[in-house]
């Protein structure tokens, strides 16, 4: 049975993920369209993009890639979009051996080259490890797509494109995120239809 305690919850939350989405109407669309650009014009240039988080913001980085590598809503060919998160193997290893904050920046030195773009997913914005893979992409050429939810944050200043939800709550920054990402594969996707 539904509690009022329950209503007035469950209302709050709608109401809020409803003003988020209103800001992300006003102020997102063009950053949306800016981070598609570079994501299209990396690829078009025989770059790759990488992308890291941690917990949800991992999930979330390996759903932007399954979206890219496999398809969104069109047939065209595979992406070279890649997570970070995925290869128990490495990130244990690395955690292991050099610390957790490490886990994503080995990896970046290892893969990542001038013209890539590291996708960087932290609703904090300073989460030690996504930070320090963001500043090794941006010392070897990389560009650095950060999406947050705390504004001036470590991660948006290192960012040459930040999404930013502008909300302390994780869950709803990520529920913006995922709109924002589908949009952004879509587009993505798009340019690579033609």
């Amino acid at each position: 049975m539904l509690m009022d305690n329950d209503l007035k919850n469950i209302t709050a939350i709608i109401e809020t993920h409803k003003k988020m989405l209103a800001e992300f109407e006003t102020s997102g669309i063009e950053i949306v369209v800016a981070a598609a650009e570079l994501i299209t014009k990396a690829i078009k240039q025989d770059g790759r993009v990488y992308i890291c988080g941690n917990g949800g913001s991992a999930a979330d980085a390996q759903h932007i890639a399954c979206e890219l590598v496999g398809r969104f809503l069109r047939e065209r060919k595979a992406l070279p979009v890649i997570a970070l998160t995925t290869n128990a193997s490495i990130l244990t290893s690395v955690a292991n051996d050099y610390g957790y904050e490490k886990v994503f920046s080995r990896q970046v030195e290892a893969l990542l080259k001038k013209g890539d773009v590291l996708w960087a997913i932290s609703t904090s914005g300073s989460s030690a490890n996504v930070v320090a893979a963001a500043e090794l992409a941006k010392q070897k050429g990389g560009s650095v797509l950060a999406f947050t939810g705390i504004k001036n944050s470590k991660l948006e200043q290192l960012a040459d494109i930040c999404f930013c939800t502008d909300d302390k709550s994780t869950a709803r920054s990520q529920e913006i995120h995922q709109l924002a990402y589908h949009i952004i594969c879509e587009l993505v996707e798009q340019n690579f239809c033609e």
